[in-house]
């Protein structure tokens, strides 16, 4: 990727008094064991990616995977032990105290699982808070708070305070919050996972619906898969500090790079995963007359493939043909990629 927002070479973050010194003796192999046994822990081991403008990262794994610490290294919230990670070009690990204030007011918003929110202060002076600690008229943070508050859908709420929130409603003024600096890296950690199930959908749908109409670069960080599956343009699966697979949701699927990856894909429902473009074949001159887009989730057109003897041709956005697909391969997809249970 040419147009890299974020871009880490080798970065690496070891907590413990020996972090410096065990790393330049491992010289890039590092062992997390051996470390263990040395007093250090391995946060982040050997993380090398990018991400370009306009895209939403996930990176997910369990409970001390290395996920979040990989998050505030990327933020400087933590200082990496080892490597390089530049924002738009600039070296984050060379910026001074007041560079790097300036990048984050200016560049960056970020969303955390806790809402942070000052109880004292309404809907709307939440909002326009980062805008006031930026030196902005208080007129105008109020203004474009307000459009936040609307972007985001809570007007006729502006004026009540945290306290008289749902947990969602909460979430959603923290996503306003951040929103408001018009950041053009957008880090969230877990933002949803302490919301109700229901709830959850809604912001993730309304989360998709917000990233639709801004296009940010975007890292978010999950332990959920699903979630992830439904966020993501891509997904980094990340296990002991280790990216165990960087790809797109569909490659993660079909193609698992490493066994914990194929424990974490051979639940997952196919076909909420993967487009018809995933799994058709070549275009089939004796085709029924029904007709399918290439970029349709299989589970949305599965039904009406299904009803028919022949192969369905698939067409792209200009309606010309680019494959086709089988019935026995809907039925391949849905079934063959399960775990067996028998």
């Amino acid at each position: 990727m040419t147009d890299a927002v974020i871009k880490c070479e080798n970065v690496y973050k070891i907590f413990g008094p020996n972090a410096q010194k065990m790393l330049q003796k491992a010289n890039g192999n590092v062992d997390a064991k051996t470390f263990q046994e040395n007093g250090c822990i391995v946060g982040v081991n050997d993380a090398s990616f990018e991400v370009s403008k306009g895209e939403m990262l996930v990176v997910m794994g369990l409970s001390g995977s290395g996920k979040s610490t990989l998050l505030r290294c990327i933020s400087r919230l933590t200082d990496a032990t080892g490597g390089k990670i530049f924002i738009e070009g600039q070296d984050l690990l060379k910026l001074n105290n007041k560079e790097l204030i300036n990048l984050r007011r200016n560049k960056m918003g970020m969303v955390f699982q806790s809402f942070a929110l000052l109880p004292h202060k309404t809907v709307v002076e939440n909002i326009a808070f980062p805008l006031q600690i930026k030196g902005i008229k208080t007129e105008d943070s109020i203004s474009k708070a307000m459009d936040m508050v609307k972007l985001v859908g809570l007007d006729g709420r502006e004026n009540y305070f945290p306290r008289e929130l749902s947990g969602g409603q909460q979430q959603r003024v923290g996503i306003a919050r951040s929103l408001a600096v018009e950041p053009d890296i957008w880090f969230l950690d877990e933002p949803f996972s302490a919301l109700d199930p229901l709830i959850r959908k809604e912001m993730q749908d309304e989360f998709l619906r917000l990233q639709e109409k801004l296009q940010k670069t975007i890292m978010f960080i999950t332990h959920d898969f699903d979630e992830a599956l439904k966020l993501a343009d891509r997904i980094a699966i990340m296990k002991d500090g280790i990216i165990e697979q960087l790809d797109t949701p569909a490659n993660i699927v079909l193609n698992p790079a490493t066994e914990y990856v194929k424990k974490f894909t051979e639940e997952v429902p196919r076909e909420k995963v993967l487009t018809i473009e995933d799994v058709m074949d070549k275009i089939n001159s004796d085709s029924s007359d029904l007709k399918v887009l290439k970029n349709e989730i299989i589970e949305n057109v599965a039904e009406k493939i299904l009803t028919q003897e022949k192969a369905v041709s698939v067409i792209d956005q200009d309606n010309k043909v680019v494959g086709s697909i089988n019935p026995s391969k809907i039925i391949q997809t849905v079934f063959g990629g399960r775990k067996n249970n028998n």
